[in-house]
């Protein structure tokens, strides 16, 4: 069977291939064959892929430090369906809103192993986590520790709790998803004693156990350094933190942003070398301060389902300027992928039939919203194309899909769980009715 170039292996789901008519197929259904069924623009999940994803991080991170659980971060891409994969891997789930967590109990995952992340949480919010037996919660201000000691206390309730904290250190990603460094919104500062606040306040409420400490860089981190120096720094603080306030640091989180491969010329670190980085200084930092070996929690999100998703739009409108640009205008764009807007993201594009047939003109690929802005990716070589075509996206799995909106009043997309050449609904295409359900007149 063809199959597709090294580099797209690295970046399209671990089920993906060539069938002899040409066309790439996802979990052994054709790209071509699912657009036809339930239309574009489509985002298309191979389960095999997510399963892989889970076992690719729990056996890395494992094998380097025992124990460790993997923690999936449900704001890259919440779904029932998918949740309940994570459960059945022995996974770990993270939400940061109460609607996470709806989706999170829709699937019925093991309460015991959530954890509410998150700034700002509400009252209501974290009413109906405890309600459900939450396992953890990942408090972000004075205000949190307040409103839960409080919340816990009305439900007789003494809830284990991590505080997370800012290291200041700068992970060398994009400005807008850096989050450990001094000037964030997120976490209490180490460098302005924020922290040390935080804990012993945090140690002195009455309904709140104290397990231990978080704080997460942002993503996607392609280096390793940042890790290794973050934890000796949180690491050093814990251990004054026991000192003067007796903090007993019984579990660990360093966060996660582990990268992913968005074009085949530009992969992350493998996984292993993320665990090793963070194992080692896990255990150099115990070592130096003094500190018991902790419960070491990481979590991927990204990384666990943006190769599993590939989105997959329909060709419209082609305009060419001659000596300036090609654009290639497709069904979907910002309102289902605002990263590239957002992020300037890069991303690979692929014809679905043929994809490798030789390069004709390097063209721009827009969406149909009305922003000058919308466009999915910049002076790629394609073959010729014409209306109608099937352009995909790889690596579309993460965030695309969480942060669509009905911009122009656009619907959102269906969305197929695919594996072994079955495709099933997870998420039905949004109809002009879902559009108006919430407009009053």
């Amino acid at each position: 069977m063809p199959q597709l170039t090294n580099n797209d292996q690295e970046i399209f789901p671990v089920s993906a291939s060539l069938n002899d008519a040409g066309d790439i197929t996802i979990g052994g259904c054709s790209i071509a064959q699912l657009a036809s069924e339930f239309g574009t623009p489509l985002y298309i999940y191979d389960e095999d892929t997510v399963r892989h994803m889970c076992r690719q991080f729990t056996s890395g991170f494992t094998d380097a430090y025992e124990r460790t659980h993997i923690e999936y971060s449900t704001k890259a891409f919440a779904n029932p369906a998918l949740a309940k994969i994570i459960a059945e891997e022995g996974l770990h789930m993270d939400v940061v809103t109460g609607g996470e967590l709806i989706f999170a109990k829709a699937a019925g995952f093991p309460a015991e192993r959530l954890n509410f992340h998150g700034n700002n949480k509400g009252r209501e919010e974290l009413s109906e986590a405890l309600d459900y037996g939450i396992g953890r919660i990942t408090l972000d201000s004075f205000y949190e520790i307040g409103l839960l000691n409080e919340v816990a206390r009305e439900k007789g309730i003494r809830q284990k709790v991590l505080l997370r904290v800012s290291p200041s250190v700068d992970p060398h990603t994009h400005l807008l998803t850096t989050t450990g460094v001094l000037d964030s919104k997120f976490g209490f500062s180490i460098e302005t004693g924020a922290a040390a606040e935080a804990v012993q306040q945090a140690l002195s409420a009455d309904n709140l156990e104290v397990v231990g400490l978080h704080f997460h860089l942002g993503s996607p981190i392609f280096e390793l350094e940042p890790y290794s120096q973050a934890i000796d720094y949180v690491l050093k603080f814990a251990a004054e933190m026991r000192d003067v306030h007796g903090l007993q640091l019984t579990e660990f989180n360093p966060g996660g942003g582990f990268a992913v491969g968005y074009v085949g010329e530009e992969l992350p670190p493998p996984i292993t070398a993320y665990a090793n980085e963070i194992s080692v200084a896990v255990r150099s930092g115990c070592d130096r301060y003094g500190l018991e070996e902790p419960q070491l929690t990481v979590e991927p999100g990204r990384a666990i389902v943006a190769r599993a998703g590939v989105a997959v739009y329909q060709v419209g409108g082609i305009k060419r300027i001659p000596n300036v640009r090609v654009y290639v205008s497709v069904d979907g764009g910002m309102g289902d992928n605002i990263r590239p807007a957002l992020y300037s993201s890069e991303y690979t594009v692929r014809r679905a039939h043929e994809p490798y047939a030789e390069p004709t003109e390097k063209v721009t690929v827009v969406g149909k919203y009305c922003e000058s802005g919308d466009y999915i990716a910049k002076d790629v070589e394609l073959p010729v194309l014409d209306s109608g075509d099937l352009l995909c996206t790889p690596t579309s799995g993460a965030y695309s899909v969480p942060m669509a909106s009905n911009y122009n009043m656009t619907t959102r997309p269906a969305i197929v769980m695919v594996k072994d050449g079955d495709a099933r609904l997870i998420r039905r295409r949004e109809t002009y009715e879902d559009l108006l359900a919430t407009s009053l007149v």
